[in-house]
């Protein structure tokens, strides 16, 4: 008798938690489109499969990679320190620690390493090693969560604050609450004055500048989008999405030759998670959930290749469980493509498709 009302106590107080327990997102009803069918444009193939690794001797997560002017290729890992590797994968020892989580990494035209750190905010690496920050926050407001960088062809730098509100160690907080907090940020190196470009994205992440400069790409995460914002001409100032509705969650976004931006796609799209969209309440229960039972990414490498109006011209696939993924950045040197990961012990390569 005893049992059965320790049990019905447990599944009372159990019952409380999960509907009234307090959580620190504030989550709005939205419907997402209908995600993609994996077909046509987005049929499932294997190129990625026959990638190779470069094995980073036990460091994980190198989420953003990047090649200086003498094919010395660098990551930024999870505990902070940004490694070198030659061209035959071989580790040149750590350039640079920046005791945060480096996001995003790009050069600028002086060979000064801008790094984009969720904890730091906006730093430089010189060619020596030291490091110098360039901003932690905007307007009086902390940068809680720098992502990715680019540099333009005029050394402005851009970059985004994926989330005014949660930082990188609770990123799921701002998927599941879905509220604008993001914000695309420039840099000037000469005056280092910090303009906000736009606010009010939904997790702003990937930035690349186009080779010519006149406009940048970015990516939401969150609202599976993909915007043009333009830097020059007679659009200077507005923005135009280019890209809705993407088959998985966009990440990083890099600029290659022959004006392909490379997409890279951390998973698809989550059957579980676009369902739950409309439904604040139930998302409130789901947050409150141990991570285990919450809906996950699958490990699915996934990239594309798009024109400047969000074309896809190529689709990069490997579903295999072994893949190597998730894969957040790309980045095109020479005719090769290296690939970041959030929490892969390694980075890929692959030839760049004709």
């Amino acid at each position: 008798m005893k049992t059965g009302k320790y049990i019905l106590v447990f599944f009372l107080i159990l019952f409380l938690y999960l509907i009234a327990w307090p959580v620190p997102i504030d989550p709005v009803a939205w419907t997402p489109l209908s995600a993609p069918n994996l077909e046509g444009k987005y049929a499932v193939n294997d190129y990625l499969a026959s990638s190779d690794i470069i094995h980073t001797n036990g460091s994980i997560g190198p989420e953003d990679v990047d090649v200086d002017e003498k094919g010395i290729l660098y990551g930024g890992f999870l505990d902070g320190k940004i490694i070198r590797f030659d061209s035959n994968g071989n580790s040149l020892g750590v350039f640079a620690d920046t005791k945060g989580r480096p996001l995003g990494l790009d050069f600028d035209n002086s060979g000064n390493l801008i790094i984009a750190d969720a904890l730091k905010g906006l730093l430089s690496v010189d060619q020596s090693g030291n490091l110098s920050t360039l901003a932690t926050q905007i307007d009086g407001i902390p940068l809680s969560f720098t992502d990715d960088v680019d540099v333009g062809p005029d050394d402005m730098i851009y970059f985004t604050d994926a989330s005014e509100k949660f930082n990188v160690h609770n990123y799921r907080g701002d998927l599941w609450e879905h509220q604008p907090h993001g914000k695309l940020i420039r840099y000037n190196p000469s005056t280092e004055k910090l303009t906000l470009l736009l606010d009010n994205l939904y997790f702003a992440n990937g930035v690349a500048v186009s080779d010519n400069g006149e406009f940048l790409l970015f990516n939401e995460t969150y609202d599976y989008s993909i915007s043009k914002y333009w830097l020059l001409g007679p659009k200077s100032g507005t923005r135009e999405k280019i890209f809705t509705n993407t088959p998985g969650f966009p990440d990083g976004i890099s600029s290659g030759s022959n004006g392909v931006f490379w997409v890279a796609m951390f998973t698809p799209r989550n059957a579980a998670a676009d369902a739950l969209a409309p439904k604040p309440f139930l998302r409130k229960i789901v947050y409150r959930l141990p991570l285990f039972v919450q809906p996950a990414p699958v490990r699915y490498g996934f990239v594309l290749g798009i024109d400047s109006n969000g074309k896809v011209i190529y689709n990069l696939q490997d579903p295999s469980p072994n893949s190597f993924s998730p894969i957040t950045s790309v980045e095109e040197n020479n005719g090769v493509l290296y690939f970041g990961s959030l929490n892969y012990p390694g980075i890929a390569s692959i030839k760049r498709p004709q």
